[in-house]
């Protein structure tokens, strides 16, 4: 974990981020919610080379193969690790810098109606093996605990307490964590397996056959970046001359708080996520080396 000379507004997941200028001081106090601040942003990413690497990934026949989904939760925890603003988050009018790279989705049990879901948050390590290892290993990992058991998983059981409270007592209780998550003293046990407390949340709903290129934010937690990955699917690619090429694409669906960054910022970390689906063998190179992308 990097080490920072400390201030006294820091919170326990993050570094308060000083220094900036009036206009973004100013921000949370005049324009509402996180919700009241999205930006929406889609994007169709060209298949083509990831195809082929993750071929050659899956070449030997691994007992756990690696898939699109692993390559893109790489890929996005790459480009957040390299790109920190999008690691940032609002709260109690302040704004912070996480310590962790976290990125969370939504795992099912079967894929069946009645089939359950458990909640999964992936933590890059930047000094560990390569982005993409680390996803195949933790998803390895998560999908074998969790379709091996009926049992609650991460934060299922707090989940479970809470839905068993009597309705005042439960507004009363969420009222309370709402403040302290103000104050930054939200409970860390709580915290900790929360996809609302990440830096990223996934939705893959490609892989239900699903298509939606928006998910909303969340005012509850601190997360402050939504992705929704589409269902691959052909596309035409034109070239100069009038003639097209079908090629292999997924469309992302990206959701965040523009009141971290500015448009050019964005703009440039999704030109970063391109370069990543155009040259996927980076993903196999340490997670903290930069990328030029000019």
């Amino acid at each position: 974990m990097q080490e920072r000379k400390r201030n006294w507004h820091d919170r326990r997941d993050a570094w308060y981020v000083s220094g900036l200028d009036p206009m973004h001081l100013i921000t949370p106090y005049m324009f509402g919610s996180r919700t009241a601040n999205e930006a929406v942003l889609g994007e169709v990413m060209d298949l083509t080379a990831v195809n082929e690497y993750l071929a050659r990934k899956n070449a030997e026949n691994p007992e756990f193969k690696y898939t699109c989904f692993h390559f893109i939760t790489a890929a996005l925890g790459k480009a957040i690790l390299l790109r920190p603003k999008m690691n940032w988050y609002i709260s109690g009018g302040h704004f912070y810098e996480r310590k962790q790279i976290q990125l969370s989705f939504v795992v099912k049990r079967q894929f069946a109606d009645n089939g359950g879901e458990a909640l999964a948050k992936f933590v890059l390590d930047p000094e560990g093996p390569a982005p993409l290892e680390q996803v195949h290993d933790f998803v390895h990992r998560f999908v074998t605990k969790v379709r091996g058991k009926s049992g609650a998983v991460g934060i299922d059981d707090a989940m479970k307490v809470f839905s068993r409270l009597p309705r005042p007592v439960f507004r009363l209780a969420s009222w309370v964590l709402r403040r302290l998550e103000y104050y930054g003293i939200y409970p860390e046990f709580l915290a900790k397996d929360d996809p609302c407390y990440s830096s990223c949340f996934i939705s893959n709903l490609g892989s239900i056959k699903m298509n939606a290129d928006y998910h909303h934010l969340y005012d509850w937690g601190t997360i402050s970046f939504f992705v929704v990955i589409g269902e691959k699917k052909l596309r035409p690619f034109w070239n100069e001359d009038g003639s097209y090429e079908l090629r292999d694409t997924v469309k992302l669906g990206l959701t965040v708080d523009e009141r971290i960054a500015d448009g050019y910022y964005f703009a440039k970390t999704l030109r970063l996520v391109r370069h990543l689906f155009a040259h996927p063998e980076l993903l196999d190179r340490p997670a903290a080396e930069p990328v030029n992308i000019d």
